[in-house]
């Protein structure tokens, strides 16, 4: 299994913060937010043979200098997009496509979005995935709030979690679970990602392409209740620096 996670955003949101910083190179609760999620990664029982960070042209060098002192840098390695602001950005969907290509990855795949914070344990949704080898699974959160959903990707599925459903931002969401950037791809499923993009011009947020998916194919959806932290602007990023480094004083 590989790992590619999508870290080439401009978090324009959370400007003056990322004007010169990626938003994955920000830290939270004292460290790193890509420390954190490759930190998830290692612990994983189901090692990762490779870890492809994909990033743009701007931050590019930031990533090298953070990389050559990190501890997971023997396994990780960074691709640059060549965007240089977000109004040329590629979205995460063609970032992702640039690094299967690149990388010629053809093993099962695990997607993690690098701005993405959550608790649960990353071999769970593994085990989840490999057990419904016959679709992509995605990792759901449930918020509890119908109102607090409407800001996300609203996820509806059916009693064998078969995604049956997705909405992007509804107004009115049929649900309360929401996809949180966190995705696996059996490798027989990698090539829908390039007929997707072939097809579709909604090419940013992965949750179109797992809408599409839906239709075409078998999508599942694992559901967890662990904490997870979406880092939009910078009031949630506040949040989730507060509630870190609450919790990890309080494991002291």
């Amino acid at each position: 299994m590989k790992v590619v996670i999508l870290a080439a955003g401009y978090a324009i949101r959370l400007h003056p913060m990322t004007l010169n910083t990626s938003k994955s190179l920000l830290s939270v609760g004292g460290k790193k937010m890509i420390d954190r999620i490759l930190d998830k990664i290692a612990a994983m029982k189901n090692a990762a043979s490779s870890i492809c960070i994909v990033t743009n042209d701007k931050f590019y060098g930031s990533f090298n200098g953070w990389l050559m002192t990190s501890f997971h840098r023997k396994k990780t390695e960074l691709l640059n997009d060549g965007t240089t602001a977000n109004e040329n950005r590629l979205g995460a969907v063609q970032d992702l496509e640039f690094a299967i290509k690149s990388k010629k990855i053809d093993d099962d795949l695990l997607v993690i979005a690098g701005d993405n914070l959550f608790d649960f344990d990353l071999d769970r949704f593994i085990e989840f995935a490999k057990g419904r080898a016959d679709g992509v699974s995605v990792a759901l959160h449930d918020i509890k709030k119908f109102e607090s959903a409407r800001s996300f990707g609203v996820v509806e599925i059916d009693v064998d979690e078969k995604v049956v459903d997705f909405e992007e931002k509804p107004e009115k969401p049929k649900s309360t679970l929401i996809s949180c950037g966190i995705y696996y791809f059996p490798k027989e499923k990698l090539s829908l990602i390039e007929e997707y993009v072939k097809q579709q011009n909604k090419l940013d947020a992965p949750g179109y392409y797992i809408s599409w998916m839906s239709k075409v194919d078998r999508v599942y959806g694992f559901t967890f209740l662990e904490d997870w932290y979406d880092i939009g602007n910078i009031e949630s990023y506040e949040k989730a620096d507060r509630e870190y480094r609450k919790k990890e004083s309080a494991e002291r």
